[in-house]
């Protein structure tokens, strides 16, 4: 749960899966607060989206392949890192990509 909340505040940690887990965890733990995270205001739409249909908003979808390129880019033009280091990076990227662009899509709004 921490570490979802760390997400809203630092744009690179991811804050979606981090909170899926929280809500998986507590529906065994808590299931008060797991309502609770599915109820909140902001992240829950995008949590109710996954749990209950498996879906990724479209936007979300746009949003995060976009910065994934991004960081890809940057690690191969704005750092020294050795190219087959970014050649992982790139293919890991890759791979979650596709599973992303894969799931079934909400339409935007």
């Amino acid at each position: 749960m921490g570490l979802g909340v760390l997400g809203v505040i630092f744009p690179l940690l991811p804050t979606t899966p981090f909170l899926l887990v929280a809500v998986w965890a507590f529906t065994r733990s808590s299931p008060q607060l797991a309502e609770r995270i599915r109820n909140n205001r902001y992240a829950g739409p995008y949590i109710r989206d996954w749990q209950d249909n498996g879906v990724i908003p479209i936007q979300a979808k746009v949003a995060s392949v976009s910065m994934m390129a991004a960081m890809v880019t940057y690690l191969e033009l704005g750092t020294e890192t050795p190219h087959w280091v970014v050649g992982m990076v790139a293919a890991t990227l890759l791979a979650v990509a596709a599973y992303i662009v894969t799931r079934p899509s909400l339409p935007p709004g």
